[in-house]
């Protein structure tokens, strides 16, 4: 299993020119300047989580790892930058020649995240993390956009299985094979994407298009073709007509003409338009007086968290939904707002931290290198808050420790009994793997128990609780510190 993870689409292009132009134009700046080796540190993070929810779900880490490991100018790269006849004969020499040094961390896929602590940090020579930026960036960006995405569609569901439906909808191929990856983490059981089962071992799923219902003379012997064919696995669509009128009743005769002589029992019947909640209540009423109560009710069309909730509300009868563009696409909020800053540089060994100042108070930064602690209650193991500290800080878990709101100070906590885990594993040491990535099947059972470590205020839809991420007090002074001098 673990080579259909490490072979997928990622390395089998190479993707190391899918940058931003200005990571060039920088990169031989330093080289210019002969700064190119000085070593700087970025962050990856986010400022706010999409849809008004109240967590984020990490994704994409693994596509990340496959990138690193594959970065390489071709001949042809350097041509074409040549011939843009900005670049230094040294600068592209250096890309000819080009080995990745960086150490990265990041925080691994199915945790739960939130806005403003690092996803991933970079440490290396600056002409490198600088590079890599665009990237990290669209790979966490997307994943975690999705998988948070798919997270709320199958809580809405409340246990019923989801299956991801998107990809003829999603925003290119990679849209759809990526989408599909993170739909999984985030908590869908299968998706109808075939190569997302080829590259990730994610179980694909799918039966018939009412293209094959039209195909016949009668729905009857479009119904009863597809029995005989798969009478292991005889679910059918049945809304290409009427779905009371014609489309169960021609399944339930399908299901005693042809399964029932061979000892089979259908899986069960799909509606892909219509009025869900009516349809579905009817529908189960029709097959349970048929003796067919173990007919699984799917339905599908343009679902979403909001809907998906509202039907089960009205007492729709479904076991499953198939949810697609507004899945894979994240079509309330398409766009998840990841930036990388530079955080800190180092001077003879010496890291000096940096700092990007605005007017708008959340587009502050957090200097220094820093790790993630996050805070659980001995007893309930509830997750009680994140700390953002320096590199070298400790928390002593024998203690009491205080917590307080990095901007809203007077809004402290004096936590106890509590115990402590560091966020970021380190993922490349010096441009060396040094993370293995579990399946993405693995790491879908990991999100589901971290959602336990959850308090359901932090869950809701609407208007969450919110997770608090803090600060440690060396790092809140030494921010502020920066802030001053920077005024001055």
């Amino acid at each position: 299993m673990e080579n259909l993870i490490r072979f997928d689409v990622t390395n089998e292009r190479n993707l190391t020119m899918l940058v931003d132009f200005y990571e060039l134009t920088m990169a031989n700046g330093y080289f210019n300047k002969e700064i190119q080796n000085k070593i700087a540190y970025f962050d990856m993070y986010f400022r706010r989580v999409p849809d008004g929810g109240g967590y984020c779900i990490m994704a994409g880490v693994d596509q990340l790892i496959q990138y690193l490991n594959n970065l390489k100018f071709t001949e042809s790269d350097i041509d074409y930058l040549r011939n843009k006849n900005l670049f230094s004969e040294e600068f592209l020499n250096y890309l000819e020649n080009f080995e990745f040094k960086c150490d990265v961390w990041a925080i691994p896929e199915g945790n739960f995240v939130f806005p403003n602590q690092p996803l991933v940090m970079v440490r290396g020579p600056v002409v490198q993390a600088q590079f890599i930026e665009t990237m990290i960036l669209l790979t966490i960006n997307h994943q975690t956009l999705i998988a948070t995405k798919a997270n709320r569609i199958c809580r809405a569901a409340a246990g019923r299985t989801v299956m991801e439906f998107g990809s003829r909808r999603a925003q290119g191929y990679d849209g759809a094979i990526y989408g599909a990856r993170a739909s999984i983490i985030g908590g869908c059981d299968s998706t109808a994407c075939t190569i997302a089962d080829k590259y990730f071992d994610v179980p694909a799923v799918g039966t018939m298009a009412h293209s094959w219902v039209q195909l016949f003379d009668t729905e009857y012997e479009a119904f009863k073709a597809w029995a005989e064919v798969y009478p292991d696995n005889c679910s059918l669509l049945v809304d290409t007509y009427n779905v009371l009128k014609s489309g169960i009743p021609n399944a339930i005769k399908v299901f005693n003409d042809v399964l029932k002589p061979m000892g089979k029992r259908p899986k069960g019947i799909r509606i892909d338009s219509g009025d869900i909640a009516y349809l579905t209540k009817k529908c189960r009423k029709l097959l349970d007086a048929a003796g067919y109560s173990d007919c699984k009710i799917i339905v599908s069309n343009s679902l979403d968290e909001h809907i998906i909730r509202d039907v089960l509300n009205q007492g729709a009868c479904i076991d499953s939904f198939g949810v697609g563009e507004r899945l894979i696409t994240a079509k309330s909020e398409p766009v998840f707002g990841g930036v990388y800053k530079l955080v800190a540089v180092e001077n003879n060994d010496k890291i000096v931290p940096k700092i990007k100042i605005s007017e708008n108070t959340e587009k502050i930064t957090n200097p220094g290198f820093k790790k993630i602690y996050r805070i659980y209650d001995k007893e309930t193991h509830n997750a009680i808050a994140d700390i953002i500290a320096l590199n070298h800080e400790t928390i002593d878990e024998s203690m009491p420790l205080e917590i307080f709101h990095p901007i809203e100070t007077w809004k402290r906590k004096l936590v106890t009994n509590f115990y402590v885990k560091d966020l970021m594993v380190k993922i490349f040491d010096k441009g060396q793997q040094v993370y293995d990535s579990p399946s993405v099947l693995e790491i879908k059972e990991f999100s589901k128990n971290q959602s336990t470590k959850m308090w359901p205020e932090i869950l809701r839809f609407e208007n969450p609780h919110t997770y608090y991420v803090d600060l440690s007090q060396e790092l809140w002074t030494l921010k502020q510190d920066l802030l001053h001098k920077c005024i001055k």
